[in-house]
């Protein structure tokens, strides 16, 4: 019988690669993505997995935050859906991670790399093929990098061409982006058979406890659920900011007579209905009171980015 259990959601994300126990599954991981001279061989996990902090947590992402070996800071995600500024948010916890090794009069050589990894359920760069993404701070005119600084690391794993009769002899990225989609699918014996190694193990034997422990599968199915309707959510709010949008871009249009301002009417319209959708969302989920309609269309998109930013913000420290 299937496991039924998906890797994507994140109590089994998080019980997976954030439990000290299965350190060869997150070292597994880490190997596959970075591809470093020095691999890593030892991690020491900073916020690792408790059945607590899903208990008391009401947003659908949590991360691995660990240091490795070497001395890098890494810190690891997963997420199910793509929104405005994630690319943003990545660079801004390599850079707290980076800034906030060093005590006030510490030497500034000390500071070691500083490693964001995100693995994403849906396209983020639609324009390519391309699934892993590695960025750097480097110049580009003569391809000089800074080692010791800071990267992020972005992994489509919906873009990887994965086949149940070759993925025992692809790469381990691959094998990996296997596990995460459809780990759900399939038996222990089964997932065994098609991705081995120890790394392997130790996560396929944890989806395993999952599937078959009382207290582990019910918190489990509460955690989709809410995945479930963060989701919804969000798509709902996507759907009614655009027909505000086209609502305010028709009545712009309307006002301004020609087809110039049509269309920068209905641009701008869009643009402010989704940012407005997406606001009333988050303030739903925030348990906040929500702004009417009318009063966030009356603003600019400037002041409604900076209000979604904030929200955003105070669902990331919520779930932290």
């Amino acid at each position: 019988m299937p496991l039924g259990i998906r890797p994507t959601v994140d109590f089994a994300f998080k019980m997976i690669f954030g439990s000290p126990r299965n350190s060869l599954a997150l070292m597994g991981l880490l190997n596959a993505i970075l591809d470093l001279e020095q691999p890593v061989v030892s991690v020491d996990i900073l916020n690792p997995f408790s059945h607590q902090e899903f208990a008391d947590s009401k947003q659908v992402v949590l991360d691995v935050r660990c240091r490795d070996s070497a001395g890098r800071w890494l810190n690891v995600e997963m997420q199910v859906s793509v929104y405005s500024g994630l690319i943003e948010r990545l660079v801004y916890y390599a850079c707290h991670m980076y800034v906030d090794q060093l005590e006030a009069g510490q030497n500034y050589a000390k500071v070691d790399p500083a490693i964001s990894i995100c693995l994403l359920g849906r396209p983020l760069f639609r324009d390519t093929e391309q699934a892993h993404h590695r960025f750097q701070l480097i110049d580009r005119r003569s391809n000089r990098e800074l080692v010791n600084a800071i990267e992020v690391h972005t992994v489509e794993l919906t873009k990887y061409a994965l086949d149940e009769s070759t993925i025992a002899s692809a790469s381990k990225l691959d094998q990996w982006a296997f596990f995460l989609l459809f780990g759900h699918q399939y038996d222990a014996g089964e997932l065994r058979r098609l991705l081995p190694g120890v790394e392997f193990d130790q996560a396929i034997e944890t989806l395993a406890i999952i599937s078959a422990k009382t207290e582990d599968r019910e918190m489990y199915d509460q955690r989709e659920k809410a995945q479930r309707d963060y989701e919804w959510a969000l798509s709902g709010a996507r759907e009614e900011g655009l027909e505000m949008g086209l609502a305010k871009g028709r009545e712009a249009g309307r006002v301004e007579g020609r087809e110039e301002g049509r269309e920068e009417g209905r641009e701008e319209g869009r643009e402010q209905g989704f940012l407005a959708g997406r606001i009333q969302t988050l303030q739903e989920i925030l348990g906040d009171a929500v702004t009417a309609e009318d009063e966030l269309l009356a603003q600019n998109r400037d002041e409604l980015a900076t209000t979604l930013t904030d929200l955003q913000q105070r669902l990331r420290d919520r779930a932290n």
